[in-house]
């Protein structure tokens, strides 16, 4: 079914549009969307990794939530910005223009449905900023919306169970990601094909001594995709992983339903055309 790891009763398209109407405090309700994105991840793991992760922790987190705090999960974007790793087969990839405007439309309606809290789990470290720009838009829009856009990894994990080399080194396809597959999505995994490859130390260590201050594809780092080192990873490492960032998103959501955050009163400039918003039937 199209919930996919949300508990179905957390899944806002499950949901009529009358049960939506008549929700009790949809200003205080945290909508959250998934960000994911269908690339290459290296021989041993699917296209769908980050589309997969994006759903999975958000589906982990929901379920752990009381149900006294109201969220809800809108389906995941699974195609996202991934130009750097078009050079491979499998890699499905938005511009960042349409996928900052597909952000905004989505933002639209979840305002417009009456909602005032979003947040947005990026699973691809290849399009924050596109994320982070529509949300400021959005916010110049509409001075009572509360809009987030982190990265799925953005919250306190421990990873000491990697080297060194991985937590500085590992960007895409590595330890990380995929000892959390082996716990999402096990038989999407090939660790038969698995292997180890670092970028070259950047040339500019004033700017950085550690990842790659200048632009990057994969293809400039060998022909496999993986940057990083998936070789270690274990199953008990993956739920180690997906329990704590589970745990840490489930207590981001609580918060952000608590919080009361700025209200802006007056219009921003240009954008008064979007104050509009569904009525109430009641």
């Amino acid at each position: 079914m199209l919930h996919g790891y949300t508990p179905p009763q957390r899944f806002l398209p499950y949901l009529s549009w009358t049960d939506i109407d008549a929700l009790e405090d949809k200003a205080n309700t945290v909508i959250v969307l998934p960000v994911g994105a269908i690339e290459q991840h290296g021989p041993h793991m699917p296209c769908a990794t980050d589309a997969i992760i994006a759903a999975g922790v958000v589906g982990k987190a929901l379920e752990k939530l009381p149900a006294v705090v109201p969220a809800f999960a809108l389906p995941p974007i699974t195609y996202g910005k991934s130009d750097e790793h078009l050079h491979f087969p499998g890699t499905v990839t938005l511009t960042g223009e349409i996928l900052l405007h597909t952000i905004q439309e989505i933002g639209e309606s979840v305002y417009r449905s009456g909602f005032r809290k979003l947040i947005m789990v990026n699973a691809h470290g290849g399009q924050p900023q596109p994320l982070e720009m529509a949300a400021r838009e959005l916010r110049l829009r509409h001075g009572d919306f509360m809009i987030i856009a982190r990265s799925a990894w953005s919250v306190q994990v421990d990873t000491s169970f990697m080297s060194e080399q991985e937590r500085q080194m590992g960007m895409h396809a590595g330890h990380g990601e995929t000892a959390i597959l082996m716990q999402l999505a096990p038989e999407t995994l090939h660790m038969e094909r698995a292997e180890a490859h670092y970028p070259p130390p950047f040339p500019c260590p004033t700017l950085s001594s550690t990842r790659p201050a200048a632009a990057w594809t994969a293809r400039d780092f060998g022909p496999t995709g993986v940057v990083g080192d998936p070789t270690g990873a274990t199953p008990e490492q993956g739920a180690q992983l997906l329990e704590q960032l589970s745990n840490q998103w489930a207590q981001a959501i609580t918060e952000v339903h608590q919080a009361r955050w700025i209200e802006r009163e007056v219009m921003s400039w240009g954008r008064s055309q979007f104050n509009g918003h569904i009525e109430s039937r009641n």
